[in-house]
Formats: structure tokens, sequence, C-alpha cells
């Protein structure tokens, strides 16, 4: 699947100095993954296992808020 064909979330932080910036830094799907990676680093064989599970649950976490 493209990478830009998922959604993201928009920022997880949106800017609060000047809202036309164009640095967006971390996206809500980055945010929600990042949040539950430590428990998948623990229960998987290797990063890229973990990696893949932990965008899969914040994929769901998206799906869930529509």
């Amino acid at each position: 699947m493209d990478p830009k064909s998922i959604p993201d979330g928009g920022p997880a932080f949106p800017p609060m100095h000047d809202p036309d910036t164009h640095a967006s830094g971390m996206t809500l799907r980055d945010y929600f993954a990042a949040k539950v990676i430590p428990e998948f680093l623990e229960l998987c064989g290797s990063y890229a296992t973990a990696a893949k599970e932990a965008y899969a649950v914040a994929d769901a976490m998206l799906a869930a808020r529509e």
C-alpha cells in the first residue's frame, strides 16, 4: 500500500504559534504507534515486526475515530 494513501489523522500536536507554518511534526498515526510500540518490542522478535504491529494498532485506532 502506498504510504501516502494511509490516513494519518493530521498533526498530533497542532502548531501553537503560527498556523501557517509548514512544519507539521508528528502525525496522529505516528503518535498512536509510538504509544503502543513498547509493548510490541517486548512481545515481538524483531524491531520490524514490532513496528508493523504498532502501526496496525494505530490504523485501527484511527479507523475507530471515524
